[in-house]
């Protein structure tokens, strides 16, 4: 077990450790609580006795057990006023209190500072005595008339433990409130109390900053012995619902008197749990608390345990220490152990440190008996002490009690005056013992900088206050650990005689003022007053009091420092009074316009509202003025007004009128002040005269403005312009900035469309009305330049040109054209034409032979001119020879159909300078003269009005010009409709078919047949149904015809013109017989489409890349159908991921996802039917490898990496070998 150590410093009693103790029987329960500080539980209690030496000797009560980190358990006394009574002290007052189930509470380890202390118990618990087993209660009243809310309360026993964790079967706190007393009521109830219940207990108050407390003792009496029977399996034994069948041992804490446990002892029951627990293996355990009824087996088990470690024998010690002592302060304590071997060397220890001998510790030897004696003990003696003899330790606990210092002389009242000397004198039982001050339940502070002086000297103590005042006034105790003494002292005002009464005074503002008075006694305080608040002392006012002299300074007066000012002594009830008056001369505060030369500006329409301070006392009569004319208060728009500390002029709706000088005239019996303020009136310009639009465009204009006659008081910032349709009614803003100038240039306006413009003038004040709108304009645009000007013909004094219309014409349209030419060397451009030319070609006629000319082309609107085309290069007028070149469309390079009747037109262009001689013929012979030939110097047309069948044929056209020919053959072919066809006949009826059998028609209409009609009309009706259409054979059969009817059939032939005009009919009609013939069907036999499979596409070598996928294709062709079987290095691949398997209409491919230079070797394709089978091969090659170590990753197994690893190291050398 590790040392003890002690925190508390404590000054405990003398007491002597007996001689020997009684040791606790064998089968005794101890039941110990739980507490996170303690590790061993409680040992016995020994009565006090006397040795030989005449020293008391008591065992104390069992010191707590050491804490389990090896900190000092706090220390578990309970001072007692009444010491005289060993007896009723045997057991320790200081245990832990185990009342009901509940864990200490964690306040237990924390140090509370205990608040202020006043009154607030009404009713305290009284001091009170019961038997074992009996119960008890506890009240204390709290008063709650002056407090807010409800007070808090907490119960103690000793000076730690707070009970309100420990409530439970044994221990019950209860609240209640009385709404008519405003009394709060307190109880604490102890059921069934126990003999550890007895010691001193502490009830604490506490409200805000207010606190009280007071200490009672409960003494429990001791009942016959005969009833401290407990059986061991009712006393361990819990209850289901923690309550009224709980056994005696079922909480934490329960501490026996040692007759009680030596007495049960005796009563042991029939079955000795004990005996059977300790022989028994631990794994049977569980089934004997089930079988005796024992629900606690953990606190069983731990009281065997330690059971079992008191049956183990000391071999060095015949008697140990016991497990703690108790001493009053300055007593003395002899600690005896009594050794089995007087030769062992022994040491003794407190707190872990070796104790050496000094006058404090006294060893002796008394045969085997070693004593220590503690003289004096002082509470530093409160601590663990041990022994040790060899490698065995026997450890304690010494408790050192501090006795109560008791009041020997009580306090006296006292009755003073202000200013007095008070002495408070008490003398105690003790010197130098520890006492506190209280004023009021108040604990006196007694600092440095405090009134209050302690004093003491021995055994007395003085509580001095040197300059009394009224506050001192109160009752005033002292506290000691055995008792309080109070008295009350009373401080009484002198009389009080005033010297110098304060005198009214009349000050000119902005001067010092002084008051003062003289009273007696001189050292009485007091406050100033002005019109009932309290004046402070500042910067500018200050208060002083010397002696008898009171005195109130204001360096410079202001208007609101006049009043009636009052000076109250303190704490009496008479006051001296004064008026003080200031005057002052008016003035006009203009500053406070914060206005450059005193001048308002106000905008028209708004209200003007112009406040001027003024000053003066009395105030000043004030007069508003403009011009000569008085503004009165009661005016409608126009008025003045007049405050106490400022003047007014309203102007409801400025108006320009009302721009001028206005006049404040103030008048008071000081003097006389005037001034003059500004006021100007501003507006929005006038709008601007209606603008002019000087020039304009094909989308802009150009305008122009005067600016405003009347600017509205302000500069002209600038302009905003609108614009809109002249049929609209919307206008729209074209410029967000201002436009700083008086003129400007609108932009994006629709070509054509009439428009209006108009001006606002803006200035600071905002924007005028608009001006007129200006007069309507057009926006026309000029056309952009002619394009594609070239060169159509040239003679050797003319020059013909032409062009295209320009992109863009706009508005205004295209009135025509102007051509000018320019004669190479000169810049004189000559108009070619007078007048415009509307076409797009014209012909320069006058020109010199052989001159070089440019020539350029404008294009003339209303708006005018439009940019010129002109050519790039000069033009020489000569005659050029050009050879001819016939240019034939492309729709006449073919064989040119049409049908009879229709109108063939054809134009055939050609090129040629001179103008070519065009000739045409028909297959040698000259034309027709129904067809009709036009020439021009560009094409040639034929035109036929009405084409005919003997217009068809090849057409040859001649261009010549001089010694240069061109010729072109134009194939016309001209279509009609077919003729009948021949010779319908019907070959064969059987059944409900008959067999038509024709000829094609003589005239096909010059186009080829492209199919016939078959129609068939019953000989009755004669009327004809299409049996089918666009028939291209010359017979065929008729089937599903009605039996017993009679058919005719005919027949239409068809080219692309259409069917023929007429049909051909049969001669003979076809009988459908109800009997008759029978059509033998000729016997066929099945061809047999079997076959072996052949592979009709072989595989193919291959290179594939590592990690991009690769397939193999091939086509088979079998019949039946057959099986497909994929092979690598003539494995069979079954079930791999990856690969992937096609076989779709014969064609077989096989898919490598992602292949690896393993997946390289030789691939078959096996096909299998039942008439044989046939394979083919192909060798894939993987290029880039992998290492051994990505083989792995990919799952490879080891057998295939090693075989690709060796291929791999064979291939290269082979490579290096080649090489």
């Amino acid at each position: 077990m590790p040392e003890p150590t002690k925190k508390d410093d404590g000054q405990p009693e003398e007491k002597v450790a007996p001689d020997s103790g009684d040791a606790p029987s064998e089968n005794s329960f101890v039941v110990t609580p739980k507490a996170p500080s303690m590790k061993k539980s409680a040992e016995t209690i020994a009565t006090p006795k006397k040795d030989k030496d005449g020293d008391v000797t008591a065992s104390t009560p069992s010191p707590p057990p050491p804490a389990e980190d090896g900190s000092t358990p706090k220390k578990l006394s309970i001072d007692h006023t009444n010491d005289s009574d060993p007896e009723s002290t045997g057991g320790r007052k200081d245990s832990v209190w185990s009342l009901g189930d509940g864990h200490p509470s964690d306040e237990t380890d924390k140090q509370t500072e205990t608040p202020p202390l006043s009154t607030l118990l009404i009713e305290q618990p009284q001091s009170g005595s019961i038997n074992v087993g009996g119960d008890i209660t506890f009240v204390a009243k709290v008063e709650a008339k002056d407090l807010l809310r409800k007070p808090t309360i907490k119960w103690f026993k000793g000076k730690w433990m707070d009970l309100a964790s420990k409530t439970g079967k044994h221990l019950q706190l209860k609240e209640s409130f009385d709404r008519f007393t405003k009394i709060h009521t307190f109880e604490m109830h102890i059921i069934k109390a126990k003999e550890n219940y007895a010691g001193n207990y502490r009830c604490e108050v506490t409200y805000k900053d207010k606190f009280d407390s007071c200490s009672f003792d409960l003494e429990v009496k001791e009942i016959p012995e005969g009833s401290l029977n407990i059986d061991i399996r009712s006393a361990f034994k819990r209850s289901t619902d923690g309550q009224d069948d709980a056994g005696e041992l079922d909480f934490s804490g329960l501490l026996k008197h040692r007759q009680g446990r030596e007495h049960k002892q005796e009563e042991v029951p029939e079955v000795d749990v004990w005996e059977i627990l300790k022989n028994a293996r631990p794994d049977e355990y569980e089934k004997i608390a089930f079988t005796y009824g024992i629900t606690d087996l953990r606190g069983l088990l731990k009281r065997l345990k330690k059971t079992k470690k008191e049956e183990k024998k000391s071999e060095a010690f015949s008697k140990r220490l016991e497990p703690a002592y108790q001493v009053d302060k300055g007593g003395k304590i002899r600690l005896i152990v009594d050794l089995a071997d007087p030769t062992v060397e022994l040491k003794w220890y407190k707190n872990g440190q070796e104790i050496r001998p000094t006058p404090k510790y006294i060893f002796e030897h008394k045969g085997t008996q070693r004593i220590m004696v503690i003289n004096n003990c002082q509470i530093n003696d409160d601590a663990a002490y041990s022994v040790t003899a060899g490698e065995e330790k026997s450890t304690t606990e010494l408790f050192v009690k501090e006795l109560p210092v008791n009041i020997v002389k009580k306090l006296e009242p006292v009755k003073t005056t202000v200013n007095e000397r008070i002495e408070l004198e008490c003398e105690v039982s003790e010197e130098g013992a520890k006492v506190r001050w209280m004023k009021n339940g108040v604990e006196v502070p007694t600092g440095v900088r405090s009134r209050y002086r302690v004093k003491s000297e021995g055994t007395k103590h003085w509580l001095i206050i040197d300059d009394a005042t009224k506050d001192d006034t109160g009752t005033y105790s002292l506290m000691a650990t055995g008792g309080t003494t109070e008295a009350h002292v009373q401080v009484e005002l002198k009389p009080l005689k005033i010297l110098m009464d304060l005198q009214s005074a009349t000050v000119l503002l902005g001067q010092p003022l002084k008051l003062n008075c003289e009273i007696y006694p001189g050292n009485v305080p007091g406050r100033w007053y002005k019109n009932g608040q309290l004046v402070q002392s500042s910067e500018r006012i200050s208060i002083m009091h010397r002696a008898k002299n009171h005195n109130l300074d204001i360096e410079s007066t202001t208007i609101h420092d006049a009043g009636d000012y009052t000076f109250v002594p303190e704490g009496y009830t008479q006051t001296l009074s004064a008026k003080v008056h200031i005057i002052d001369p008016p003035r006009v505060h203009l500053e406070a316009l914060n206005a450059q030369d005193n001048t308002v500006t106000i905008v028209a329409g708004n209200k003007l509202r112009l406040e001027i301070p003024i000053s003066g006392e009395p105030a000043p009569r004030v007069v508003w003025m403009k011009g000569e004319r008085v503004i009165l208060d009661s005016g409608s728009r126009m008025r003045a007004e007049t405050f106490p500390d400022h003047t007014c002029l309203t102007i409801d709706s400025a108006e320009r009128e009302d721009t001028g000088n206005y006049k404040i005239v103030l008048q008071n019996e000081a003097g006389e002040d005037t001034a003059s303020v500004k006021i100007k009136v501003v507006d929005v310009p006038d709008p601007p005269e209606a603008p002019l639009v000087t020039d304009v465009g094909g989308d802009w204009c150009t305008m122009t403005w005067e600016p405003p006659r009347y600017d509205g008081g302000s500069p002209i910032l600038g302009y905003f312009i609108e614009r809109k349709k002249k049929q609209s009614s919307r206008w729209m803003r074209l410029n967000f900035d201002l436009c700083k100038e008086t003129t400007f240039e609108p932009k994006k306006m629709i070509e054509g469309v009439p428009y209006e413009v108009r001006i606002f003038a803006v200035n600071a004040i905002g924007v005028s009305k608009p001006s007129e709108p200006s007069k309507p304009f057009i926006p026309l645009a000029v056309t952009s330049e002619p394009t594609v000007l070239v060169v159509d013909d040239v003679t050797d004094t003319t020059v013909t040109m032409k062009w295209r219309p320009p992109d863009t014409i706009g508005a205004a349209g295209l009135d025509g054209y102007q051509v000018e030419y320019c004669i190479e060397g000169t810049d004189e451009w000559i108009l070619a034409n007078k007048e415009l030319v509307e076409k797009t070609r014209y012909t320069i006629t006058g020109l010199p032979v052989e001159a070089k000319i440019l020539v350029r082309v404008k294009a003339i609107n209303a708006a005018g001119a439009s940019p010129p085309r002109t050519t790039q290069h000069s033009i020489l007028v000569k005659e050029v020879i050009e050879p001819p070149k016939i240019r034939i469309p492309r729709h006449l390079k073919q064989t040119y159909i049409r049908k009879v009747g229709e109108v063939v037109n054809l134009v055939v262009p050609f090129v040629g300078k001179p103008r070519p001689k065009v000739n045409w013929l028909k297959e040698g012979q000259p034309i027709d003269k129904t067809v009709s030939i036009r020439n021009s110097d560009c094409d040639s047309i034929m035109f036929i009005r009405k084409a005919e069948r003997k217009h068809s044929g090849k057409y040859e056209l001649s261009v010549q010009v001089e010694n240069h020919i061109d010729t072109a053959t134009l194939d016309i072919q001209i279509v009609d409709l077919p003729g009948p066809p021949q010779a319908v006949k019907i070959e064969e009826v059987w059944g409900n078919n008959v067999a038509l059998d024709w000829n094609p028609p003589k005239d096909n209409g010059n186009a080829p047949i492209i199919g016939y009609t078959i129609q068939k009309a019953d000989k009755k009706t004669m009327e004809w149904y299409t049996c089918i259409e666009h028939y291209h054979r010359t017979c065929i059969t008729v089937s599903d015809l009605v039996v017993g009817n009679e058919y005719y059939f005919r027949i239409y032939s068809e080219n692309m013109v259409g069917l023929s005009e007429s049909a051909t009919v049969t001669k003979n009609s076809a009988l459908i017989m109800k009997e008759g013939m029978h059509l033998k069907i000729p016997e066929y036999n099945d061809r047999d489409f079997t076959e072996p499979p052949a592979f009709t596409q072989p595989l193919i070598n291959t290179f594939a890349i590592a990690g991009y996928n690769a397939t193999l294709n091939c086509s088979v062709r079998a019949n039946p159908r057959p099986k497909v079987l994929w092979m690598k290095n003539k494995m069979t691949i079954i079930d791999d991921p990856r690969y992937r398997m096609f076989s779709n209409q014969g064609v077989c491919t096989l898919e490598i996802r992602k292949p690896s230079p393993f997946d390289g070797g030789v691939y078959t394709c096996k096909a299998i039917n039942d008439l044989g089978e046939a394979q083919v091969d192909c060798k894939l090659e993987v290029k880039g490898g992998f290492t051994f170590f990505e083989l792995m990753k990919r799952g490879v197994p080891l057998h295939l990496i090693d075989k690709y690893m060796n291929e791999s190291e064979k291939s290269e050398s082979e490579k290096k070998g080649s090489n």
